[in-house]
């Protein structure tokens, strides 16, 4: 195997010196030639009708992305949802026109943030940030999760609990009320009836 002792230390011999070197070279290489990729920290984002959201990811290893080919694709239409190239947003899907945006304050640090403003339940689904830089290209897939607390199915008979409650409080407040009024008729009667 090559293991020589000499002092009652092991020390390898000289064909694995060779092979550590070259271990070593290879994974420096590897290190300087590190492939482009993006990384969705949040894979799984929820928001509610109305809120503004932000889809987050980001390139790594981190590099400027202002000259970056940037594409925000939405799965469901398979349409283009927000497309960003060199410093210019070039074009938007119609049902996102005005709503989209990505967040140009991070393309120095690699961040390829994308906001969209007042979410509708249509804006759930799968989403893919798409980068092109040269000749690298790299995707990352998020999902967005859209709840509407307002479109939940009514039941009738929650309807007629609610207006049978809502009689049955109004009812004692106005016997109350009444009852009130003529207790303090009675107080004056007395009263005056005393003088």
């Amino acid at each position: 195997m090559g293991f020589t002792s000499g002092c009652n230390h092991l020390s390898f011999s000289h064909p694995w010196r060779t092979l550590l070197a070259h271990l070593v070279a290879l994974h420096l290489l590897h290190l300087g030639s590190a492939q482009l990729t993006v990384v969705a920290p949040n894979p799984h984002v929820t928001a509610t009708v109305g809120q503004d959201v932000v889809l987050r990811c980001h390139l790594s290893p981190c590099k400027d992305a202002w000259s970056s080919d940037i594409r925000w694709i939405q799965h469901g239409s398979a349409e283009l949802l927000h497309h960003y190239q060199n410093g210019e947003d070039l074009e938007q899907m119609q049902e996102y026109k005005g709503r989209t945006e990505l967040l140009r304050d991070g393309l120095s640090d690699g961040n390829l943030d994308l906001r969209i403003t007042a979410v509708t339940s249509a804006d759930s689904g799968t989403y893919s940030c798409v980068v092109h830089d040269g000749d690298d290209y790299a995707e990352a897939v998020m999902n967005l999760q859209v709840s509407d607390p307002f479109s939940q199915v009514t039941h009738p008979w929650k309807v007629a609990l609610a207006v049978v409650v809502t009689l049955l409080v109004g009812s004692f407040v106005i016997i109350a009320f009444l009852h009130g009024k003529k207790g303090r008729r009675k107080r004056k009667g007395v009263l005056v009836g005393r003088q």
